[in-house]
C-alpha cells in the first residue's frame, strides 16, 4: 500500500497493531508529532479513542548506530521499573517488510512539552516552575543512581573513558556530515581532547536531557522523560554539563545557544543553575567542579548533532522541510559558545 504519509505504511500498519498491540482497534490515524529532528514520532489513534505512539529513524539512508530502534525500546523497557518516568513500551516491530524500517510502540503520555520561556510563561506559576525544575534535578539524579546491571542495560556500552569515546564518535559524525567547513569546530575539537578530566563515576547517561525532551503534567510533575534514542553508559556529568547549557535565567544573554528568551526556563522562576548543580551534589555525591568543561564538550557535541540534521534536512529524508539557515545559524552559535566556555578562566 503507497505511504500517504511519509514514513507511514498505513495497511501494514493496521495489520500488525491487530496483532501485536494489545487493546488497539483498527483503522488507525496516523500523525507525525513535531519538535523531534532525529528519530520521527506519529501519534497512532484507533477507533475507541485509545492512543498510542510510534517511533522510527528517518526516512532514507541514515546512520544506523543512532537510529537503533530495539535498542530505544529496550531501554525504555528497562528504565520501567526505576524511579525514571518513561512511557510503557507495547511493541517492537524489526520486521522492515512492514514499515520500510523498525519500529516501537509506547502507550500515549500527557503533557505538556516545554520547548520555550512563552509556553512555559503561560502553562506554568512560578511556584510551580520552582516544582518542575527540582522534579527536573531529581529525576537526573535518579537516573544516574541507576545501577546498569540492576535493570539489565550493562551491555548497553562500555562505562570507561566516555568522553575520549564521544570526542572520536562525534568528531566522525561532524566529518561525515558536515555540509560546510567550520574552523571553530576544529579549534574546540583541540582544546576538548587536551584537557579530558578524570572521569570519576559511570552509570547510564541520557544524552538530551532538557525539559523539551519531557512532558510536564499540568500540576507541575515530570510524567515521562522521552527521546532515549542517544543514551548509553559513561560520565554522567555530561547530562549535567547539557541541561546546564539549556538552563538560562531570566536576565542571562551571554553564552547561550540561540536567544536567551526561546530557552524554557528563561520564564523565571526556576532554580539557578547554582541551585540546580547544588540539589544535584547533595543528591548524588558526585564532584562537579570540572562542570565547565562538560558544557563546553556538550555544546561541540550538540553543534555535531544538529549539522547531522541539517544535512537531512538537505537530503529530504526528514518528513519534512526546514529552516537551512537557521540550523547553520544555531551550528555556528554552539560552536562559538563552545571555545568561549572552554576558554573560560
Amino acid at each position: 500500500m503507497e505511504m500517504t504519509i511519509k514514513g507511514i505504511n498505513e495497511g501494514n500498519l493496521n495489520a500488525w497493531f491487530a496483532t501485536h498491540i494489545e487493546g488497539a482497534e483498527p483503522p488507525l490515524q496516523f500523525s507525525l508529532i513535531t519538535g523531534g529532528h532525529s528519530n520521527l514520532t506519529f501519534k497512532v489513534e484507533d477507533t475507541q479513542g485509545s492512543t498510542f505512539v510510534l517511533r522510527r529513524p528517518p526516512t532514507g539512508a541514515v546512520i544506523a548506530t543512532a537510529h537503533d530502534m530495539e535498542r530505544e525500546h529496550r531501554i525504555v523497557s528497562a528504565l520501567a521499573s526505576t524511579d525514571v518516568p518513561v512511557p510503557s513500551a507495547l511493541g517492537l516491530c524489526e520486521d522492515v517488510s512492514v514499515n520500510e524500517a523498525p519500529f516501537y510502540v509506547m502507550n500515549f503520555v500527557e503533557g505538556y512539552v516545554l520547548n520555550d520561556s512563552e509556553v512555559t510563561a503561560k502553562k506554568f506559576d512560578l511556584i510551580q516552575r520552582k516544582r518542575i525544575g527540582e522534579e527536573v534535578v531529581d529525576t537526573l539524579a535518579a537516573l544516574h543512581g541507576v545501577a546498569p546491571e540492576a535493570v539489565g542495560l550493562e551491555k548497553l556500552g562500555r562505562t570507561e573513558n566516555y568522553i575520549p569515546r564521544q570526542l572520536k564518535r562525534w568528531k566522525t559524525q561532524w566529518e561525515k556530515t558536515k555540509t560546510r567547513e567550520l574552523p571553530t569546530m576544529d579549534i574546540v575539537y583541540e582544546g576538548l581532547q587536551s584537557g579530558v578530566p578524570e572521569q570519576k563515576v559511570s552509570g547510564i547517561v541520557h544524552g538530551d536531557y532538557r525539559l523539551g525532551n519531557m512532558l510536564t503534567r499540568a500540576d507541575g510533575h515530570i510524567a515521562a522523560v522521552l527521546d532515549w534514542e542517544l543514551c548509553t553508559l559513561g560520565d554522567p556529568l555530561a547530562d549535567l554539563g547539557y541541561i546546564m547549557n539549556n538552563w538560562t535565567s531570566e536576565e542571562e544573554s551571554d553564552m547561550v545557544v540561540g536567544s536567551a528568551a526561546s530557552l524554557p526556563t528563561a520564564a523565571g522562576g526556576f532554580l539557578s543553575r547554582e541551585e540546580f548543580i547544588s540539589r544535584y551534589e547533595e543528591a548524588t555525591g558526585f564532584d562537579t567542579r570540572e562542570i565547565d568543561y562538560y558544557r563546553a564538550f556538550q555544546y561541540w557535541r550538540l553543534a555535531a548533532i544538529v549539522e547531522g540534521v541539517l544535512s537531512r534536512y538537505k537530503k529530504g529524508v526528514m518528513g519534512g522541510k526546514a529552516d537551512t539557515a537557521a540550523f547553520e545559524a544555531q551550528v555556528n552559535g554552539m560552536a562559538e559558545s563552545a571555545r568561549l566556555m572552554l576558554d573560560k578562566p
